[in-house]
């Protein structure tokens, strides 16, 4: 007999999509999981800026950055192609293929991921054109102790894409939003105290990779423990041509869309000075912060939307853009609006000297409100297997971010390079929601989603801007802004949660530890 009160939050849930169910749920833990991250990221630049100060930092930094660029293009774009593939298998073909396109996509990983790194080793000159402003011996010894651990990174960000093709964030989250960021720290603290130096921290940030692999490696075992399917008969036709025509174009892609986040920082250390790329990489962890519900939202969006599609359920998979782009809106918006109003006071928690970037900040917000409003519309590219068509877009993007840059870096320094991402940032994400509107027929724009837009954006705006105003840019204002923006943004929530879509969101979120009762993906033990 069911116990009295619990009938009607089952038949809330049981109205609910599949797929807005799990994105819910594993939008939560994403969400969690990327706060952390970015508490980690922040406590990190603190604590290297303020024990090396900005030179210094700059150099840990850019080589921070070539690791970055390096380790994704070394993917292959095969990490994605894995969250496709993998769950379009477990929902075709019970995951019988699953083992045999890990190998597909591994084995090539960790090969170009170690000659990556031999080309790196060796390569001097690149060295000296990066950090021109270290003495040579140290530049090329920093670049090095970042070659070594290239392949290791590069393979477990391929198995950690593996295991979100399963359908579950914990993995991602654990390793790479949570279990590395916190290593990093404990390595740091102890280092910036005892030894600071560029090397010592460069080796602290680089160390916990190898903890990362191996969970990496533990967290796939048991998703296929967990998830038995037929196994595959030999002789069998494993699509690694579909697979490599998919992941070929997502390769350049993903080097595109990593190198816009970094190459601010490689071309202020190369045309301008290195204190103002460690500025530049401090306002990038602002920024970054900013859009953790869109990262939460889209790691937790993407297998469903391909699992979906895959089964011809399309409407569901639109419905859930919708939703889901009515989600980051309402709750990303407001965050940005308080950047913007309180850059200065923001900033100024890495240390004296950052409120300088104050107009930097200011401009990549403003980019940044064009990104949010378009939802994860570069992950329904990629899930409705248009990786091509992603792949010209952010080429298109990256060009005109790097021309901008050429020309405004040495200029304006980080405000250049500010202007030259947030350009970049409004052409990819309008070009990208485009084609999801007019090439597959997925709109964002209904009342729920004008509702969150003016909840978000007008309503804050109004209550920030006056607060602002009055109090200047101080940590007085600051917390003046967030505490009333908190309230009447509570009260708003609460009087509209059925048009704004909360009402669903509330209604999962307070089951999230239950496997959703409807999903056509097996249970894994163990997972919230």
């Amino acid at each position: 007999m069911t116990a009295p009160g619990t009938a009607v939050p089952d038949a809330e849930e049981a109205a609910i999509p599949t797929g807005v169910a799990a994105t819910a749920r594993g939008g939560w833990w994403a969400f969690l999981g990327s706060g952390a991250n970015a508490v980690f990221g922040f406590v990190l630049v603190v604590l290297t800026t303020r024990s090396v100060g900005l030179h210094e930092a700059g150099a840990v930094f850019t080589g921070v950055a070539v690791f970055t660029i390096l380790s994704n293009a070394c993917k292959l774009g095969a990490d994605t192609g894995l969250v496709r593939f993998v769950s379009r298998d477990l929902a075709m073909g019970g995951g019988r293929e699953v083992e045999a396109l890990v190998r597909t996509a591994v084995v090539p990983g960790a090969l170009a991921g170690t000659t990556a790194a031999a080309l790196l080793f060796s390569a001097s000159p690149l060295s000296a054109s990066l950090l021109p402003q270290m003495a040579p011996a140290d530049a090329q010894t920093l670049i090095r102790l970042f070659a070594l651990f290239l392949p290791v990174a590069t393979v477990s960000m391929l198995l950690l894409g593996a295991t979100r093709g399963y359908g579950t964030v914990l993995p991602f989250v654990g390793v790479e939003q949570i279990g590395k960021p916190l290593l990093r720290v404990l390595l740091a603290v102890p280092v910036a105290v005892l030894a600071p130096g560029v090397l010592t921290l460069a080796a602290a940030w680089l160390v916990p990779s190898l903890a990362g692999a191996v969970g990496a490696w533990l967290a796939l075992r048991r998703c296929r423990a967990a998830h038995t399917g037929t196994p595959r008969q030999p002789g069998g036709a494993l699509p690694w041509r579909e697979f490599w025509s998919f992941a070929a174009p997502r390769a350049m892609s993903s080097v595109l869309d990593i190198g816009a986040i970094w190459v601010g920082v490689i071309l202020l250390s190369a045309l301008a000075t290195t204190e103002e790329a460690g500025l530049y990489t401090a306002i990038g962890r602002v920024i970054t912060a900013g859009t953790l519900l869109q990262l939460a939202i889209r790691l937790a969006v993407a297998p469903e939307i391909s699992r979906l599609l895959a089964l011809g359920e399309t409407d569901q998979a639109r419905g859930l853009h919708r939703i889901s782009t009515r989600w980051i809106v309402l709750f990303s918006w407001p965050l940005f609006v308080m950047l913007a109003c309180f850059p200065a006071t923001v900033l100024s928690v890495f240390g004296a000297g950052f409120g300088e970037g104050a107009g930097a900040l200011l401009v990549l917000c403003a980019a940044s409100v064009v990104n949010i409003s378009v939802g994860n519309a570069q992950t329904v590219l990629l899930m409705a297997g248009k990786s091509s068509w992603h792949l010209a877009v952010t080429g298109a993007a990256f060009a005109v971010q790097l021309a901008t840059g050429l020309f405004a870096v040495p200029r304006w320094g980080v405000v250049g390079a500010a202007v030259s991402w947030g350009v970049a940032i409004i052409v990819e994400n309008l070009a990208s929601a485009w084609l999801v509107r007019h090439r597959l027929g997925f709109t964002t724009i209904d009342g729920g989603y004008l509702a969150a837009a003016g909840v978000g954006l007008c309503l804050v705006t109004a209550l920030a801007l006056p607060v602002r105003l009055l109090a200047g840019d101080t940590a007085r204002g600051l917390a003046a802004g967030i505490a009333l923006t908190v309230c009447v943004l509570s009260i708003t929530l609460w009087r509209y949660k059925k048009t704004l879509g909360v009402n669903d969101l509330v209604c999962l979120l307070r089951r999230r530890t239950s496997q959703p009762r409807h999903s056509r993906l097996p249970a894994e033990p163990g997972t919230p």
